[in-house]
């Protein structure tokens, strides 16, 4: 055998092992031990490092939770309060509830009700068309309805509805997880409160246009009459340009406000017709108590002042 190669391959050979051992050694000596429990936090999270939690990933979040020591702004979504409780026994420490969140479409503006005004030729993609021009409809504020939302959830969770052009989420899928909000170039999409027995209202409009040009673009698009936010007795309406919203943390899901939309924008879930009926029925009472209240408050201030100028002054 050739004495180059022999030595080639000896050197090589002493080279490798001295470079391993000094390796050994020096990752020995500068190693991070790493807390026991962020691989106990990890095996219990679902593992789907879909960011909900606002961190990169399910290791980094349990990392997170380590580092914190406490759950007050650390919430996995996807495992919801299930899994926390889990992660806190794990830390020694009490769980903190929430309520579960679902993701929300607030626009009904489908083909029907949104007249397309030009055709859209180029890449189908909610992010690239919202880049370049305001949609294909007459309000800039609705839907594509190219589906980036639904590409984007790893839960199968949403599907676009043929009929209407619009994203739907499938409620019992749904894991707040938060992807498709952050992907919808518009905004439409929106984490809300389940509500309880899974009840919730919302209006699904996003449209801040004036009331007649905003019907003009959407047939049912909010035209700011204030009729919702009149009706609420709980101020959990607000009235902000042109457009009503609804604070779920104020909303005692009476469903007063319903009925009170001329083009039924404000959506419900998980409620029967009868409550909504019956809500109706109970404002109407309500207005009437009040009405005539005011025409009894007016025909006793009148008879007041009749009196008083009929009673002669004293000497």
């Amino acid at each position: 055998m050739n004495p180059v190669i022999v030595y080639t391959v000896i050197s090589l050979t002493a080279i490798g092992i001295v470079a391993a051992v000094v390796i050994y050694f020096v990752s020995k000596r500068f190693a991070v031990q790493e807390d026991d429990r962020i691989g106990k936090v990890e095996q219990v999270l679902p593992n789907t490092n879909c960011g909900g939690c606002g961190q990169p990933g399910c290791h980094a979040f349990a990392t997170a939770v380590i580092a914190a020591g406490d759950l007050s702004s650390l919430h996995c979504p996807v495992g919801g309060n299930a899994v926390m409780k889990q992660v806190a026994e794990i830390l020694g420490i009490k769980a903190v509830e929430r309520d579960p969140y679902i993701a929300v479409v607030r626009c009904s503006g489908s083909f029907e009700q949104r007249k397309k005004t030009n055709i859209y030729d180029g890449t189908e993609s909610c992010k690239i068309a919202a880049a370049l021009y305001s949609g294909d409809t007459g309000c800039a504020y609705g839907c594509l309805g190219m589906a980036d939302c639904v590409e984007v959830c790893d839960f199968e969770a949403m599907y676009m509805d043929e009929k209407t052009g619009l994203p739907v989420v499938i409620e019992d899928k749904c894991t707040a997880c938060n992807a498709c909000v952050k992907e919808c170039p518009k905004g439409i999409l929106e984490l809300w409160p389940k509500g309880k027995k899974n009840q919730r209202v919302y209006i699904a409009c996003l449209n801040e246009e004036k009331g007649s040009t905003a019907r003009k673009e959407c047939a049912v698009a909010c035209s700011g009459c204030s009729k919702c936010f009149e009706a609420c007795r709980y101020d959990a309406i607000t009235m902000v340009n042109n457009l009503a919203h609804i604070d779920p943390e104020k909303c005692k899901l009476c469903m007063e406000c319903v009925d009170t939309c001329d083009v039924h924008n404000i959506v419900t879930a998980n409620v029967t017709p009868e409550k909504i009926q019956a809500a109706n029925e109970q404002r109407l009472k309500r207005e009437e108590r009040a009405r005539k209240k005011k025409e009894e408050e007016k025909l006793a201030a009148e008879a007041a002042k009749q009196i008083s100028h009929e009673t002669p002054p004293q000497a």
